[in-house]
């Protein structure tokens, strides 16, 4: 598999630092609000990464955290007259209620800063023994300047970086482009106690700690939204680095970003959506597959137009898996895997290997839909419709798509009053069949002949 690295800023290939198994860190949502739709990007694309991981047989740890302090949560906390554990914990459970909606399973771990506090502050411990941190005014900052590859994630020059530094905190930092590993405490904000006063954890030393406790200090992958390469994941890469003496992550993936109607995404322009917003008007389903319909690290666009397509493109592969259960049901014993169904799954294969192309894979899965819908058509035995059942199920399961599938039951009287349609039929007294269809059809029962036997569906 070839992965564009973000660090190389070329396609790479994949190599596992452990043969048959694949650490992945992703950076997870700050839980003070409900996630939008361009958080919900690189959590469906993400797991689409781990899923193809483990079809192709690989032992994944997916580890993904929850930032539970901050000063967005602390602010959240005030105007709602609330504790930050309280908000935390009221977004956690909403963020879970989006992520299901979207099909995205739970990680190996799901870690959270407050409970990495021994950690954070092993590693800041250890940064100030070798010079690379020190305190002032309550804070401790980390020397950039002091870490030789600051800027490699980023391929920007240091003066460049230096320009567009924040100075975080007035004028108490050594330089501007430090940057804050712990905050001192604040009055009437949450604090832990720690060598250097009561305090806080900075962001980005929360991700270094957690990957390294529960990935080890080398990663195979981390990744997350581009907005993130800086300052996020280049302070990690120099907190990380600095600390353990090797590298931090072998390969970084980021996925592009989402406007809104050829929009850039903003309150101000009243076009911010959260996914509980477009689920709750067109369905979780449509949104992922929209958001794993275009190659990740490509720009895409959000309109209704676009979730209507997608909704349009979802009802084809639904139509698709029914024909495919009805059929299987009514087919003729025989058949064998046709040939098509390997060279699908190649082509498939092919997409993914290629910097997960989830536009090329999709392509696939609508060719093999095609194959499948005149396998159907022509009377296929009951073993090679249930082999295009298989590998349907397979692909679509790679994206996390075909999901919510219902399988209902018809009521006795119902069963029984199709029956005596298809007997009336065969005795070609039409006249009854035709009262019974019509019977059915006020009972809400819609009857659809087709070679392989009745279809029904309800209205």
């Amino acid at each position: 598999m070839k992965i564009f690295n973000t660090l190389t800023r070329s396609k790479d290939e994949f190599v596992p630092i452990n043969p048959g198994e694949v650490k992945i860190y992703a950076c997870g949502p700050t839980v003070y609000n409900y996630i939008h739709i361009g958080n919900a990007r690189p959590l469906c694309v993400f797991d689409v990464l781990r899923r193809y991981f483990e079809w192709r047989g690989f032992k994944v740890s997916f580890v993904q955290n929850f930032t539970d302090i901050d000063d967005k949560l602390i602010r959240r906390a005030n105007e709602e007259g609330i504790t930050v554990p309280e908000v935390a914990a009221r977004y956690i459970d909403e963020f879970w209620t989006d992520a299901k909606g979207l099909n995205v399973r739970e990680a190996t771990v799901h870690p959270r800063a407050t409970e990495n506090i021994e950690q954070i502050q092993g590693i800041i411990s250890s940064l100030m023994e070798k010079g690379y941190a020190y305190e002032a005014g309550g804070d401790v900052y980390y020397r950039a300047k002091n870490f030789k590859g600051y800027g490699k994630l980023s391929h920007q020059p240091l003066e460049d970086l230096e320009a567009g530094a924040r100075i975080e905190t007035g004028d108490i930092k050594e330089d501007p482009m430090d940057f804050c590993l712990w905050k001192g405490a604040k009055p009437g904000e949450p604090f832990w106690e720690s060598p250097w006063g009561n305090g806080r954890p900075g962001w980005h030393i929360e991700c270094s700690a957690m990957a390294c406790r529960y990935l080890g200090e080398t990663i195979d992958i981390h990744c997350g939204g581009l907005d993130l390469i800086f300052p996020h994941h280049e302070n990690e890469i120099a907190q990380s680095e600095a600390a353990n003496g090797c590298d931090f992550a072998h390969y970084w993936m980021h996925n592009g970003f989402i406007n809104v109607d050829n929009h850039k995404m903003s309150k101000s322009l009243n076009n911010f959506f959260t996914v509980r917003d477009v689920a709750e008007k067109f369905g979780y389903e449509p949104i992922r597959y929209f958001l794993v319909s275009s190659q990740y690290r490509s720009p895409i666009n959000y309109s209704v137009d676009i979730i209507e397509q997608a909704k349009n493109s979802l009802e084809r592969l639904y139509t698709c898996r029914d024909n495919l259960d009805f059929a299987i049901k009514n087919a003729p014993e025989g058949g064998e895997e046709p040939d098509f169904i390997e060279q699908h799954k190649n082509e498939f294969i092919t997409a993914m290997e290629d910097d997960l192309n989830t536009a090329d894979a999709l392509a696939a899965i609508f060719m093999l839909v095609r194959d499948i819908n005149t396998a159907i058509a022509n009377g296929s035995g009951k073993a090679t419709l249930t082999a295009c059942a298989d590998i349907f199920d397979q692909l679509t399961g790679v994206l996390g798509l075909v999901y919510n599938r219902k399988t209902e039951a018809l009521d006795s009287e119902i069963e029984e009053l199709i029956e005596k349609r298809t007997l009336a039929r065969k005795a070609k007294d039409f006249k009854t069949a035709d009262e019974i269809r019509d019977k059915l059809k006020e009972m809400g029962i819609v009857l659809e002949d087709t070679p392989q036997g009745v279809k029904w569906s309800r209205s």
